[in-house]
């Protein structure tokens, strides 16, 4: 059995077979919905029941407050449809256009950046090659059935290998082999390009880049699209860590902030210690963005990291800096154990 999904306002119309969600259903067929982790906790794939039924996922009352609950809100990456259904949603333009493939690649090179961060480089097959926009990410396929997803760091244009970065999460079914066992010539195999968060080319208005840990993975690839588009447009990137050493390509950062005429960088550290020597930016990152911009509302946002640093600021730039809701654009970095926890 298949069920017609209809999206207002644009009016766009696609299948769901029974037992897929929506969002699943919607990439298959090269449909635009917006979306991030695909499992329930970043909310970023929330959209509205116009019409119809839907089986609702397990995060549902996790990442919806109730008053958008109430409203008809869900959430398109666990929401099955029990009949043909009308729903409101922002088509992401662009995105529906690449294919999503499943690849081998080849482990090419690891380079431990941190004591917990590792830069994994990948190869392709000599035939093939991955199309994808700066920003989106990539999700490995496990033996077990499980996935892994990691932002790819590096823009389209600089493919001679698929860069991540991983941090370790000890105990971590993925990380600890990454750490463990993982050496180069390893064959892997992933799905990808997957998500919507990447640099908005059409628009002229100044970037504000905000990444926590490893969170930096893809607000590298944007910068470095940026550059090779040439754009004029003003970009000022807060980087936050707990500790100096988080900050694993300061000295990269420290460049772009020399190199570039429109780029300056902001370092933020919330847990420093006194051997750090620490005498930079303290505190929450998106604290040290409200310091210093108090008016976002000619501004577009790209942050990425933590669940509660990106839960946060979109809530607090709104409400607080005037930015439109429509020009944050976020990337949260779940992980197994963000899934138990209610999305802030």
């Amino acid at each position: 059995m298949t069920f017609q999904v209809t999206v207002q306002p644009s009016g766009r119309q696609f299948t769901c077979d029974e037992g897929e969600t929506v969002l699943g259903a919607a990439i298959r067929q090269g449909v635009g919905l917006p979306y991030g982790c695909k499992n329930g906790a970043c909310g970023s794939c929330k959209g509205k029941l116009l019409e119809g039924t839907v089986e609702l996922g397990p995060h549902q009352a996790k990442a919806l407050m109730p008053a958008e609950q109430e409203k008809g809100y869900t959430l398109f990456c666990s929401a099955r449809p029990q009949s043909d259904i009308v729903i409101e949603a922002r088509e992401v333009l662009g995105v529906g256009e690449i294919p999503v493939k499943k690849l081998p690649t080849r482990v090419a090179k690891l380079d431990r950046v941190a004591d917990d961060v590792m830069v994994v480089a990948l190869q392709l097959p000599a035939n093939e090659r991955l199309q994808y926009k700066a920003g989106q990410y990539i999700e490995f396929l496990l033996k077990d059935g499980k996935r892994r997803s990691y932002s790819m760091a590096n823009a389209p244009h600089l493919d001679e290998h698929i860069t991540l970065h991983v941090r370790h999460m000890p105990g971590g079914v993925f990380t600890d082999f990454v750490f463990g066992t993982m050496k180069e010539r390893d064959i892997l195999r992933f799905e990808g390009p997957l998500g919507t968060f990447f640099l908005r080319e059409e628009s002229t208005k100044p970037m504000i880049l905000l990444a926590s840990g490893t969170g930096f993975a893809p607000i590298k690839a944007i910068v470095e699209q940026a550059i090779h588009n040439k754009t004029t447009r003003p970009m000022v990137l807060y980087w936050g860590g707990r500790r100096p050493k988080d900050l694993y390509m300061n000295a990269l950062c420290e460049e772009w902030a020399r190199t570039l005429p429109n780029f300056s960088y902001v370092p933020v550290i919330s847990n420093a210690e006194p051997e750090d020597g620490w005498t930079g930016r303290s505190g929450f990152v998106h604290h040290a963005v409200m310091a210093d911009i108090l008016d976002m509302s000619g501004h577009q946002v790209y942050a990425c990291g933590a669940p509660a640093m990106v839960d946060a600021a979109k809530r607090d730039f709104s409400a607080q800096c005037q930015l439109p809701p429509e020009e944050f654009y976020a990337d949260s970095f779940t992980s197994e154990a963000d899934l138990a926890k209610p999305v802030v």
